[in-house]
């Protein structure tokens, strides 16, 4: 972005509005382009450049409040960090099995009847969905399908396992496939085909993400990523085996998180005093959302324990606590959408500090909540969708149940969704005016870099012929 290292301040005014606005946010943007309408723009781009260095009065001032909070989440995850995860016999339900990798060799049709798909003879009661699918099952034609174990001590074995027509995963030759192995069954129905090997597809759009996020962010984007697989290392290697050994899921998030959002926050955009506000806001903002998370968690009374996968979880180690499980789960979710509001908030108020100066902290809050308005509207809407898209299969349920809007927003099921959905919203919401009246109130108290103008001797800069217009005084 071209500087202007000789241009006057703009005049002060105090209510914020009017000029103050165009003056700051569109000074280095919109005036010179003669595009007034970018005064108003709205981006994710959280850096514009380096930040000015502050003074020494507010870096103290800083660090009082986050280095004594940073000593706290590394004492935490020293005391909580667990050892191993406790062991557990095998249920073979559900994740919880032994599994190899194998590959589909041979396949042939064959009659449904000839090999007994249906399990029985089949009754001839249509009236009943066991029934039409019984009949289909004997009059159809089905596939036998020849599987070689690829992985483990059984590797080369084969075995044999019969494709119904109705089954919505199809067996195709060269397949690779991933299998269940049940020691204790009899040996012909040791091995069942579960899932499809879906891992080189995975890894293909996982570099594909990669290459696209450092060929646009560069060093930035090769500094997210690095800050993701922190991430990913502190949910593996600390917040789940904590929650398995039987720690506290509220306490352990909350370390976790906390971590996570230093690690991710300082690396991607680097140790400086906007960084720090942003690491501020957030963290005020998941405070909230704990708060909210856990009364309202507690007055409608969810368990946490909605679906198998929940109560294999509960059968196998009781001692979760399953309700706080769930509370963690809200703050962990909510805190990749927290760093994106609260970085994208202190820039835009620390922009518009450097490209007017002379605004104070009510003009300088006042113009960048109108920036987060436009990200409060964006981000509430994402959430809920984004919530409403991982639900769909549930609602389609209730759809064609038929169940009334009331019935359905009082089922454990839902309502577990809708009070993440809100207790997160709430906590966005409240860390746009959060943030930005903390940036507002840092930069406007800095004195470390006053304006070129007002030197002495100082001289403003000839205006440069076509590139914008004289402010009227």
């Amino acid at each position: 972005m071209e500087q202007y290292p000789n241009q006057p301040p703009e005049p002060h005014h105090r209510d914020g509005s009017g000029q103050g606005l165009a003056g700051s946010h569109g000074a280095r943007e919109g005036s010179r382009d003669d595009a007034p309408g970018h005064g108003h723009a709205h981006g994710h781009s959280h850096s514009h450049g380096p930040a000015a260095p502050v003074s020494q009065h507010l870096r103290k001032v800083i660090a009082a409040i986050l280095v004594p909070f940073t000593a706290a989440v590394l004492v935490g995850l020293v005391v909580l960090w667990p050892g191993a995860a406790p062991s557990h016999k095998r249920t073979g339900v559900g994740f919880d099995r032994q599994t190899q990798q194998a590959t589909v060799t041979r396949v042939l049709e064959v009659s449904c009847k000839s090999v007994n798909a249906s399990g029985g003879t089949p009754t001839g009661d249509t009236s009943t969905a066991e029934g039409t699918s019984a009949q289909q099952q004997a009059g159809g034609t089905c596939k036998k399908a020849t599987v070689q174990v690829d992985t483990g001590k059984d590797k080369g074995r084969t075995f044999t396992e019969i494709v119904q027509p109705d089954q919505t995963r199809q067996l195709h030759q060269g397949e690779k496939v991933v299998v269940a192995y049940e020691p204790s069954a009899p040996r012909e129905l040791q091995y069942s085909v579960t899932d499809v090997d879906r891992k080189f597809p995975m890894a293909l759009l996982a570099g594909i993400f990669a290459v696209a996020v450092v060929v646009v962010g560069r060093l930035r984007g090769v500094m997210a990523l690095v800050a993701l697989a922190v991430s990913f290392l502190v949910l593996t290697l600390f917040i789940l085996p904590a929650i398995l050994e039987g720690a506290n899921p509220l306490v352990v998030a909350v370390v976790g998180a906390s971590a996570i959002m230093l690690i991710a926050l300082y690396l991607c955009h680097g140790l400086s005093a906007r960084t720090s506000v942003a690491v501020l806001g957030t963290l005020i903002s998941l405070s909230l959302i704990g708060v909210l998370g856990s009364l309202f968690i507690g007055w409608a009374a969810l368990t946490g324990n909605t679906d198998d996968n929940t109560g294999l979880i509960h059968g196998l180690y009781p001692s979760i606590d399953m309700s706080g499980l769930l509370l963690a789960g809200v703050i962990i979710g909510s805190l990749g959408v927290l760093d994106d509001v609260t970085v994208t908030q202190t820039s835009a108020v620390w922009e518009l500090h450097e490209a007017n100066p002379s605004m104070g902290w009510r003009g300088l809050y006042r113009a960048g909540i109108r920036i987060g308005r436009d990200h409060i509207a964006s981000v509430v809407n994402t959430l809920v969708l984004a919530y409403a898209g991982a639900a769909l299969p549930l609602l389609l349920l209730f759809s064609i149940a038929q169940s009334s809007v009331g019935t359905v927003a009082n089922s454990e099921l839902v309502a577990e969704e809708i009070v993440r959905t809100l207790v997160g919203s709430i906590g966005l919401v409240a860390s746009v005016p959060v943030t930005t009246a903390l940036a507002a109130l840092v930069v406007s108290a800095d004195r470390s870099a006053p304006p070129v103008a007002a030197a002495a001797g100082a001289q403003p800069a000839p205006a440069r012929g076509g590139r914008g217009r004289r402010r009227k005084r």
